[in-house]
């Protein structure tokens, strides 16, 4: 949704950072993958991110088209032999957001701390997967089209240099060599950036065939929800064609936490968050003044929903971009103009420091950019979101939910998972997705509670077969940030095709979670922050809650020892 790209593109932009020009690198080995893919790539020193020098990590390049250049950064298994590994793809959202959220915010072998340090995240979710981390479509993160000589605006635009020559007019420390921002030259709709990401894939696979000896894994959220259904969906497809020289990639499971799916379910699920029946912390945030003007908008004759079922009767793009315009400003914003509270985690106001966000200026050292082979510099520009944002994309359902029905038809586990504090992509929103998937035997099925190895019931779920929603508490929009261990195990219980509630039990077509229809748990107030929190403040995972400030204590060391630490989507 268009906030979301504004919001997340700006939260990937380096902050602090400087940018600098780069030296493209001389050192990458090449191999051509499946369907003749060409792929660059580079072992990564350990300390990079990785910290076992046992455990091998690659960062390179699959050249899908001309101008085309799409960065991946794999990590093998920990724990066991990685050859025998399945393999997960992880992808961040947006549109135009860059994975490396994913990797160093939430889920990935390491982490950067307030001092610019690589820490360890023994929740890793390579613990259990070999881990494939993608920036996509191309001008995303690492991904490029054209490296250029550019500055970065006060604003974030990137603006192109005729050489690398840092005009007076620049501001300090924003002069580089960052990918063109061209709306002409990267994806501009869920499904045109499809074929781009299996060509990724056929060329890591291709390159690495070591890596991808069994099954395969896809694993997203946020705009993941459109993401994840249509990429998959198209995986299937270009399998059964036979394509000479392609492989057939072994889809076995999509995981997508807090997702994007349908706009008419969730921008509906917006005042069903906040209005009626409201959320679990009990914080109603509206007047009744406030209430009605957001019932107005989203019902009234003209205005959002009537707007959103223009677009998709008619299909048309400036329909579409209209609709989805309105939408996001006159019902999404309103939670922002009102509250100054974050849309990711409604407990914290704004500025909040939670997902760290450290690693920005990490990526943007020669030292790393160099280690891993990188092109440009770290950065997402805005031609992604403007691409998909002229198509409408993001006020359309784009047949997700039927394509969550082809995937399941085809066998393919399917979980969905959300954090009940985000207001996003709130879990009312993904539940009643989940519900009109109508996965067969779902809607006999009934909530049970999450049982994991800490003994703390961290959320429940409801299953049937292979399909399932999962509603985690005290958690953001980024839940292997808030709640590591159990996203860790939950993970896990997906991949191996066992039962979400206990992780013990094979999954078939007949089994089904015995419990309430609804998830009615309330957590209350308790961890809602009425005060700004500081920036260099630590979140501590076992409380659900701000933690002391970085370096400051013991426990912290513990703590920091044992779960990740670092910031938004």
């Amino acid at each position: 949704m268009p906030l979301l790209v504004k919001l997340l593109l700006l939260g990937v932009i380096a902050r602090r950072g400087l940018a600098q020009w780069v030296k493209p690198p001389t050192s990458l080995e090449e191999a051509t993958g499946y369907a003749g893919i060409p792929v660059r790539y580079k072992e990564v020193p350990a300390g990079t991110c990785e910290l076992d020098p046992d455990v091998k990590s690659y960062s390179g390049y699959a050249d899908v088209g001309e101008d085309q250049h799409i960065f991946w950064w794999f990590f093998e298994a920990r724990n066991q032999d990685p050859s025998e590994a399945d393999l997960t793809v992880w992808i961040n959202g947006g549109p135009g957001s860059s994975s490396m959220i994913g990797l160093f915010e939430e889920l990935g072998p390491c982490g950067v701390d307030y001092f610019g340090e690589v820490y360890n995240n023994p929740y890793s979710w390579s613990n259990v997967s070999n881990m494939l981390f993608i920036d996509q479509p191309s001008q995303v993160g690492f991904s490029y089209s054209k490296p250029v000589s550019a500055y970065k605006s006060a604003d974030g635009n990137i603006v192109a240099l005729p050489d690398d020559t840092c005009p007076d007019y620049a501001p300090p420390g924003s002069c580089g060599t960052f990918a063109y921002p061209n709306i002409t030259l990267t994806a501009n709709s869920t499904t045109n950036a499809a074929p781009n990401f299996w060509k990724t894939l056929q060329g890591f696979m291709g390159a690495f065939p070591q890596y991808s000896r069994n099954g395969f894994h896809f694993a997203t959220e946020s705009y993941g929800g459109h993401y994840g259904p249509v990429f998959n969906a198209y995986l299937e497809k270009q399998n059964a064609l036979n394509i000479p020289g392609a492989k057939k990639i072994q889809l076995e499971s999509v995981l997508i936490g807090n997702g994007w799916f349908d706009p008419i379910v969730q921008y509906q699920a917006y005042y069903n968050f906040t209005v009626f029946p409201g959320n679990t912390y009990d914080y109603a945030p509206f007047n009744s003044s406030i209430e009605a003007m957001f019932y107005n908008n989203l019902y009234g004759p003209g205005n959002c929903v009537d707007r959103l079922n223009d677009c998709k009767a008619t299909g048309r793009n400036e329909v579409c971009k209209n609709a989805d315009n309105f939408c996001a400003s006159v019902v999404q914003l309103i939670y922002d103009t009102v509250l100054g509270r974050s849309e990711y985690d409604v407990r914290e106001l704004v500025p909040d420091p939670f997902p760290y966000s450290f690693y920005t200026d990490y990526l943007n050292t020669a030292e790393v950019q160099a280690a891993i082979g990188a092109f440009t510099n770290f950065s997402s520009n805005f031609a992604v979101g403007e691409a998909f944002d002229n198509t409408g994309d993001d006020g359309r359902e784009m047949g997700t939910i039927e394509d969550i029905r082809y995937l399941l038809s085809k066998g393919v586990t399917v979980a969905l998972f959300a954090g009940d504090a985000d207001y996003n992509c709130n879990w009312l929103g993904n539940e009643a997705v989940a519900e009109a998937v109508a996965a067969p035997g779902f809607s006999k099925a009934g909530y049970v509670d999450l049982q994991t190895s800490d003994g703390v019931v961290h959320g429940q779920v409801k299953q049937a077969g292979k399909f399932s929603f999962t509603r985690i508490y005290e958690s953001g929009h980024e839940v292997p940030f808030y709640q590591p261990l159990v996203s860790l195990e939950y993970f896990e219980r997906v991949i191996k095709g066992l039962d979400v509630e206990t992780g013990k039990r094979v999954v078939d077509e007949t089994y089904a979670t015995k419990g309430s229809k609804k998830s009615l748990y309330r957590q209350g107030n308790s961890t809602m922050q009425w005060d700004v929190v500081p920036a260099n403040s630590t979140y501590d995972v076992i409380n659900n809650k701000p933690g002391p400030p970085w370096g400051q204590s013991v426990l912290l060391k513990r703590s920091l020892e044992s779960f990740p630490r670092r910031r938004v989507k």
